[in-house]
């Protein structure tokens, strides 16, 4: 369901005239791509001719992850200097007033300055990015935005909110520079989902968006033009077409987490964060498994792929240290928490429990 202050962003967009939705992210190929599909190339028209329509398909999905407003307190008095950085969900934006109070609280919490990240410009760009934009071009914007903030530029620390852990885990595997000293990842998808529970496809009646998903995740999956469009795209991670050629040639998460081929480059990026702070909402319906959360994942063995859960430690990218998780983990930098409750639900007073934990 849509949240009131969602709404209110709407409306405001609509008092403004009308935005455009800037598109020229989406390569040629991409758009070619579409035109032979049915509900994608749908979803690509709309944002070009009635962006403010699609923005309101997305914000109503049952992907979208809209975090609540919280309480900002007064700033607090600390021996903390390490600026913040958050990143927001599927659906949400850094101009929601959510995604502000948790910035603004957490900051202040901390004492420090604190900002949220978008991966576009505005509301409307924004909100449409976190479904058109994939996961390399929002880490490039990220980083972009990073580098233009003077406060920021002798490291800092961070935390993700859903599909935003993966964009910030997406800049300490590429980038990293300046460095991200602490990385909290809620209810994060990093390790991938093996489904997407909220739009099944035997539901066409789920929208827009859940059409466009459902359509591109079957053989369509893994080919550079559909992990060139749809971010949710980029970490489906089917466990039954994990070990085949086209996903580990043609997947970000894949190449992101060394899959196919290990990036030594990327190792030593994740090696720079000193601290990995992974969070498990217990109830959580979003992420399948959500033993993915803690960097787990689906069986890829024959037979078990769907009924097996491996632990971050059973995982092939932690046997093999692929990314450098088992180097972090021998290196005590790897920490668990969890609570009980739905993707990102997690209370005011825990979010600032764990911040004060390990962001000190």
């Amino acid at each position: 369901m849509m949240r009131a202050t969602t709404l209110v962003a709407l409306a405001a967009v609509g008092a403004q005239g009308g935005l455009l939705y800037e598109m020229e992210h989406i390569a040629e190929g991409v758009r070619e791509f579409a035109s032979t599909t049915t509900h994608l190339k749908d979803v690509l028209l709309m944002a070009e001719t009635d962006p403010e329509r699609l923005a309101k398909h997305i914000v109503e999905s049952p992907l979208a992850q809209i975090a609540d407003e919280m309480e900002v307190g007064e700033v607090r008095a600390t021996n903390n200097t390490v600026p913040l950085v958050v990143a927001h969900g599927m659906g949400d934006s850094c101009f929601n007033p959510g995604m502000q109070s948790i910035t603004k609280a957490a900051g202040n919490h901390l004492g420090v300055y604190s900002t949220c990240i978008p991966t576009a410009g505005n509301w409307l760009s924004d909100t449409i990015d976190g479904f058109l934009k994939n996961m390399d071009a929002s880490v490039e914007y990220f980083a972009k935005k990073v580098r233009a903030d003077p406060k920021l530029k002798d490291g800092f620390d961070a935390f993700g909110l859903s599909q935003g852990n993966n964009v910030i885990r997406g800049y300490i595997t590429k980038y990293n520079d300046p460095p991200v000293r602490n990385f909290m990842s809620i209810c994060g998808i990093n390790a991938g989902v093996g489904a997407f529970p909220n739009c099944p496809p035997n539901l066409p009646l789920l929208g827009p968006v859940c059409g466009a998903l459902t359509e591109v995740l079957g053989a369509l999956a893994y080919n550079p033009l559909s992990q060139g469009v749809l971010f949710q795209a980029d970490y489906f991670r089917d466990p039954s077409r994990v070990n085949s050629s086209a996903y580990l040639k043609y997947s970000q998460l894949a190449k992101w987490n060394g899959e196919g081929e290990v990036n030594d480059g990327y190792k030593a990026n994740f090696a720079k964060t000193s601290k990995i702070v992974l969070v498990k909402g217990t109830l959580d319906t979003v992420v399948w498994p959500r033993e993915g959360e803690w960097f787990g994942a689906m069986s890829d063995v024959k037979g078990e792929e769907f009924k097996v859960i491996h632990t971050m430690k059973q995982t092939r990218w932690y046997k093999e240290d692929t990314f450098g998780l088992r180097t972090a983990d021998e290196a005590g930098k790897v920490f668990f928490e969890s609570f009980v409750g739905e993707h990102i639900r997690m209370t005011q007073t825990e979010l600032m429990g764990w911040l004060e934990k390990y962001f000190h």
